[in-house]
């Protein structure tokens, strides 16, 4: 025995139980669990890769997504203000076809009503004459004096204030 350690039958016992212990261990525990520890260990890299690779992907359709929304954005601007510039057209048109035909509408009422006016003055002309000839005819007919001429004009005047205006 030198010191702690004795070197009998128990000792060399003991040293082969353990180095047995020790190859049981490492071929049904050690290695088994390391075999797993490496499967783990890839499966876990494996889907650090997968994620990243998905991450990437997601990032290059988000770009593409950003894109293709900043093109539609643009292409609605477009279209609205193509829109508006079509509708300030049309009114623009509908305003000013509305102005020409209000004009041509004024110009016919114009037009009408100065033919009614000549028409009425031509009309007013031919009961003027008649009334003239009828109140000269009767002075030819009658010898008259100041008094019976004073009546006969009376009479005219009234008569020509009772003519009942016709359109």
């Amino acid at each position: 025995m030198l010191g702690l350690v004795s070197f009998d039958a128990t000792f060399f016992f003991q040293l082969a139980n353990t180095l047995i212990m020790f190859l049981i261990l490492k071929h049904f525990l050690f290695q088994p669990v390391t075999e797993f520890m490496d499967k783990r260990t890839k499966a876990i890299e494996e889907s650090i890769a997968e994620a990243e690779l998905k991450n990437k992907e997601s990032n290059e359709l988000k770009a593409q997504y950003e894109s293709k929304l900043t093109e539609i954005k643009k292409e609605r601007t477009q279209i609205i203000d193509e829109a508006v510039r079509n509708a300030q057209k049309r009114g623009d048109e509908i305003v000013s076809a509305a102005g020409v035909e209000a004009r041509r509408t004024i110009e016919k009422a114009t037009a009408e009503i100065e033919r009614e006016k000549q028409k009425m003055m031509n009309e007013l002309k031919g009961e003027i004459s008649q009334l003239a000839i009828a109140a000269a005819q009767k002075v030819i007919e009658k010898d008259l004096d100041q008094s019976a001429h004073q009546q006969m004009i009376q009479q005219f005047i009234d008569k020509a204030g009772e003519t009942q205006w016709q359109n």
